[in-house]
């Protein structure tokens, strides 16, 4: 056996601030693998599956430039890893954590099945500011309301800071194991034309933030008809950029300027970030919300079963441009506009009055930024049964919606212009639709 360490990338696809990578290269040799059939590293959905050997292959490139390599493993994660530490020697284990649902069982049983092999592991901070034990209430409970929790935050803890790249000078280990390949996926949800995946594509999308996008933040952020958003979300998920780096880059910006359009949108873009941790810190402790809602009284909810209703939502054909235009924006890119899918969401779960689970199960397979606790958070907001949820009451008009946010239609006719036998009347009436959703909910307000 010899010093060094294997490194295991999960969703952290970068060299720029990973701190189990930077402490593995400490060691003299690191050896980089990425597990196949870790169900914590790779995506549930097709546009996660479009993504992720795009984003290995430049990974692949970028520690190949560094004169390491890429290892991937297939086979059962603990396995995988036992052979790789008798081909090469090594000893030890490095990775970051995972803040998933049931991520933290699983590598305790993965860690398990290696201490018998005389594998040490060591585990590094995740892919978060605050690591999600960390906030709590004066009566050490975890918050349930986003604008206590993001002040503790900014006010009481110390955020962790962004690590400087792992040094160049790590080596491989002499003998290797076999390394399958990255494989891609044919699947249209996510095409190049709108992304390019890897720690280049997230610097660029950071550089535009910074030069174009800050300034009008604050103002365009709802606006689906203006680049007024960073579209680092599926960046953050993939780990291709750490959330500290972003933030540091966010803070930097802010003094160096003096304009007030930079200030306030940098604010309001942290302010976004803290909603990413904040469902972390939810998902951690109420991990069973991944598919049930957090407050208990609508477990038993009314939903409506309606096939041809949820699968013409899934299509865009539902009658309502607004709606349909986001639900194509999202087959067409595999990403939408944050103020889409609280469009779509609203449309979905009070108007069709359809199982919100069934709008979060379309979105991990569409989305290619498909977080397990931002969507959870997302869904159940809209729904009224989660955390800092919207009321009940709470009914979006999708004609009101798009008069304000798409004055001038150009979303719209940008996602259904050309859209061949679109339905000539909404498949619901909007007015009855919300009598309809708040009876259902009165019935349970209590």
């Amino acid at each position: 056996m010899s010093d060094g360490a294997i490194f295991i990338f999960r969703r952290d696809l970068r060299i720029d601030d990973n701190p189990g990578l930077r402490a593995a290269a400490e060691t003299g040799t690191v050896l980089p693998v990425f597990l196949v059939d870790d169900p914590y590293s790779s995506p549930e959905g097709r546009a996660g599956a479009w993504w992720l050997p795009r984003s290995l292959e430049s990974l692949r490139g970028a520690l190949r430039q560094r004169h390491s390599d890429l290892f991937i493993l297939e086979g059962d994660p603990a396995e995988a890893l036992i052979r790789a530490a008798q081909t090469t020697g090594l000893t030890r284990v490095f990775r970051n954590r995972s803040y998933d649902p049931g991520s933290e069982a699983f590598d305790g049983r993965m860690e398990e099945a290696l201490r018998p092999a005389g594998l040490e592991v060591r585990a590094f901070p995740g892919d978060l500011i605050y690591e999600p034990w960390r906030p709590s209430t004066k009566q050490g409970n975890p918050y349930q309301v986003f604008t206590p929790f993001w002040r503790h935050c900014e006010r009481e803890l110390e955020p962790a800071p962004a690590c400087d790249a792992a040094h160049t000078g790590w080596r491989l280990p002499e003998k290797r194991p076999s390394s399958a390949e990255p494989g891609a996926t044919g699947d249209p949800g996510a095409p190049s034309e709108y992304w390019t995946p890897g720690e280049r594509g997230a610097q660029a999308r950071v550089d535009t933030l910074l030069d174009d996008v800050l300034a009008v933040y604050a103002e365009d952020r709802d606006r689906p008809d203006r680049a007024g958003t960073s579209r680092l979300s599926p960046h953050l998920h993939f780990g291709e950029i750490s959330p500290r780096r972003v933030r540091e880059s966010v803070l930097d910006a802010m003094q160096g300027h003096a304009q007030k359009g930079v200030i306030r949108g940098a604010e309001a873009f942290l302010r976004e970030l803290g909603w990413r941790e904040f469902g972390y810190h939810l998902i951690y402790h109420f991990p069973h919300t991944a598919g049930k809602p957090l407050k208990e009284k609508y477990a038993d909810f009314p939903w409506r079963r309606d096939k041809r209703a949820l699968q013409a939502w899934k299509e865009g054909r539902t009658g309502v441009p607004i709606v349909d235009a986001g639900m194509r924006e999202l087959l067409a890119t595999g990403w939408m506009h944050n103020r889409l899918r609280m469009i779509v969401a609203s449309f979905l779960v009070k108007d069709l009055l359809l199982p919100w689970q069934e709008g979060a199960a379309w979105f991990r397979d569409r989305l290619v930024d498909a977080d397990p606790a931002s969507n959870t958070l997302g869904w159940q907001w809209a729904a009224g049964c989660g955390a800092d949820a919207a009321p009940y009451f709470r009914i979006f008009n999708p004609a009101r919606q798009a008069e304000r946010f798409d004055p001038d239609g150009r979303y719209v006719r940008r996602w259904l212009g050309g859209v061949e036998d679109y339905p000539s009347s909404p498949i619901v009436d909007h007015a009855a639709a919300r009598d309809r959703a708040l009876e259902a909910f009165n019935a349970i307000k209590g």
